[in-house]
Order: C-alpha cells, then sequence, then structure tokens
C-alpha cells in the first residue's frame, strides 16, 4: 500500500463521515455518504451496502474511492484508492454491520444493508 505509513485504522475517529465514489462500467460517477469503513487487517476495509446504485457500479467495476474526514474544525482526513475484492450477502460481518445501523439509524437502516463489500486499500493520501 502507497501513502502514509500510520496504520489505516489509525486514521478513522468517531463521529467522522465519509464519501464514497463508485464509477460503473459505462463510466457513469456516483458518490454517496458512508461511515467509516469496517478494518478488516491493515490492508483490507469493508462497507455494508444496501441494492443502491453505490452496490450496483461496486459490482460493475472493482474500482472506487473513499474521501474521509475527521470530526472537528479543519481538513483532516485521508482519501483511500480502493480494488474490490469480495462481496458476501450474508455472514458474521454483515450482521454486525445490520445491528450497527438498526442501533445508529433505526431498524429500518439495518434491514436495507444486504451485503458487505470488502476493498483492498491500494493508496493513501492526505486530504490535504
Amino acid at each position: 500500500m502507497k501513502g502514509d505509513p500510520m496504520k489505516i485504522s489509525e486514521h478513522f475517529k468517531p463521529g467522522g463521515k465519509g464519501v464514497m465514489a463508485t464509477a460503473g462500467k459505462g463510466g457513469r460517477v456516483n458518490t454517496a455518504v458512508y461511515a467509516t469503513p469496517h478494518i478488516v487487517n491493515e490492508e483490507t476495509v469493508a462497507w455494508g451496502m444496501t441494492e443502491g446504485r453505490t452496490f450496483q457500479f461496486a459490482q460493475e467495476n472493482p474500482h472506487a474511492s473513499y474521501l474521509y474526514f475527521a470530526p472537528g474544525a479543519g481538513f483532516t482526513g485521508i482519501r483511500l484508492a480502493l480494488e474490490r475484492t469480495a462481496i458476501e450477502s450474508s455472514g458474521k460481518l454483515l450482521e454486525t454491520i445490520r445491528s450497527r445501523a438498526s442501533e445508529s439509524s433505526g431498524p429500518q437502516a439495518g434491514s436495507a444493508v444486504k451485503h458487505v463489500v470488502y476493498y483492498k486499500v491500494l493508496e493513501t493520501r492526505p486530504l490535504v
């Protein structure tokens, strides 16, 4: 992984927000607000996804990027260049993500999460 030698898990603080960017096979771009990723290991992150456009494009094109804003004033955070490695529609991580979504945003949010998409972190860069 290119970029900051700091451990990937050290970049994400409670209360931060992010934007996931994906593109379909035809090049059409999509952005969506996403929570911080689930850290699988120092090279792999994952997000729960609904049946929306982000998931559709994640299936069509393995490349994505994520822009994370740390909580607080200013522009502290990180940019991640990503490559999809796997998609799961069941399993322990999916249940964990559903549970957290239900607690933070209500039961409808938790039940809307249908998939976990795993990405290899190809590169990290600061926001500024």
